[in-house]
């Protein structure tokens, strides 16, 4: 049975993928190959749900499907009843820095918040709704004081650092929930966003005397994980991609404070410090194996993050901190060709607008232009494979014969590292400051 794509659905796809970006609904409809990898991370979720942690790095070439691995993660997470966040590394947004930048950081992570029920983020007020429901149904049910079962529930969380503003918080929402103070609750769903800057405004509004700041959102963070678990998830799991962003600093201490930040993360998930939680840490290979700015620069990242010494090509570990994305095959090519001539079609085999054949000549095409490259970083393929449907979609009468040769590709573009040229000076994007990520001209 023909199972047709929902156009909103189909237009998110094609759209997002005609761009060179990922979409962020369907992501199954297009998936190939990667079986170990994604059996590996599937691995990691059970994990977290155990109560465990788990830190990867998913490292691949610009194009090769990093951001859709991330994406993909996050979707087999959401539907094992995790939490998922996640973020890109920016000139902002850093794991350690000051001026509010590490803030900007866990800010953007907690207003991503999603849950199965909403997959597209802004979900965190809805779990603080969910544990505040499930709190009055075990006082219902038990005949305790519904202030008393809250409180009760929140104590374990006061042991923790900054737990105890934490519990305050939640309290607080519960207050605003049960006496109709919509201000209280909003209040209080921005301090657990990050979005309070000052501690005054915090005190005014919530009574408490912290907030999330530069220094303390990685334990909020974990607060967070062991929070979503008392509103009734499995866990939670943090996608933070451009990691590539850390190793454009010009500055080696920034660099190198930036890379102490992955190391604690590192350390808790393997040492058993962290309980539900879980990172996932998108990269290129520079910014993995560099000896000079990249995580290999710094000792302690070296070792662990080493790879297995009995590994090889044909013998891959997937088991280790480290999970490189392996390359597609023409094979995998050939499938994910079809899957979107599938999606384009919504669904419909007899909307199809090239035979098989066809996809064998683009592929053809392909790789007369640019070489292998048009399976070892597939995003200049699937946009140019696209851009074809779309224009004998406009042009019934053309023949996909007379249009695949006009297709213009080129290998898939490497982002500038923002690093100088041999014997030069590099100059900061801001006066007066070398912390802070620059581009260079060579």
């Amino acid at each position: 049975m023909t199972v047709l794509i929902r156009p909103r659905e189909r237009d998110a796809i094609v759209a997002s993928l005609r761009a060179g970006v990922v979409p962020r609904v369907g992501q199954q409809h297009v998936q190939v190959g990667r079986t170990a990898e994604v059996r590996a991370v599937v691995t990691d979720i059970t994990r977290i749900a155990d109560g465990g942690a788990s830190s990867r790095f998913v490292i691949g070439e610009y194009g090769s499907g990093k951001t859709f691995f991330l994406h993909l993660a996050r979707s087999i997470a959401l539907e094992k009843r995790l939490v998922t966040m996640h973020a890109d590394l920016s000139p902002d947004r850093r794991l350690h820095a000051t001026s509010g930048r590490a803030r900007a950081l866990y800010a953007e992570l907690a207003g991503s918040t999603a849950t199965r029920a909403r997959p597209d983020g802004g979900a965190l007020a809805g779990v603080v709704e969910r544990f505040v429901t499930k709190a009055l149904s075990e006082a219902d049910t038990t005949g305790v004081d519904p202030e008393s079962m809250i409180h009760t529930r929140l104590e374990t969380l006061t042991e923790s650092t900054g737990g105890y503003d934490f519990a305050q918080v939640v309290a607080q929402y519960w207050r605003g929930h049960d006496g109709g103070d919509d201000q209280l609750k909003s209040d209080a769903v921005r301090w657990l966003r990050g979005e309070f800057t000052t501690r005054s405004d915090a005190r005014r509004a919530l009574g408490v005397r912290t907030v999330v700041d530069d220094g303390s959102y990685y334990d909020h963070l974990k607060l967070m994980s062991r929070f979503v678990c008392m509103a009734g998830y499995d866990g939670l799991l943090v996608c933070l991609d451009e990691m590539v962003n850390l190793y454009k600093l010009s500055n080696a201490q920034a660099r190198a404070a930036n890379y102490e930040q992955i190391l604690r993360i590192l350390n808790d998930s393997s040492q058993g410090t962290a309980a539900h939680l879980g990172f996932l840490f998108g990269g290129t290979p520079d910014f993995l194996l560099d000896t000079r700015r990249g995580l290999f620069s710094y000792p302690a990242l070296a070792s662990r993050l080493a790879e297995n010494a009995f590994a090889s090509d044909r013998l891959v570990d997937h088991s280790g901190p480290v999970l490189r994305l392996g390359n597609l095959s023409p094979e995998d090519l050939y499938v994910l060709l079809t899957k979107l001539r599938h999606v384009y079609a919504s669904g419909d085999p007899a909307a199809y607008l090239v035979p098989d054949e066809a996809l064998t000549g683009y592929m053809q095409h392909c790789a007369t232009r640019i070489g292998d490259a048009y399976f070892r970083t597939p995003r200049e393929t699937i946009k140019g494979f696209l851009d074809l449907l779309a224009l004998l979609d406009q042009h019934p009468d053309l023949d996909w014969r007379s249009v695949i040769g006009g297709v213009d590709l080129a290998p898939e573009p490497e982002p500038g590292f923002g690093l100088p040229a041999e014997g030069t000076r590099p100059t900061p994007d801001r006066a007066g400051t070398d912390d802070e990520l620059v581009s260079f001209r060579l």
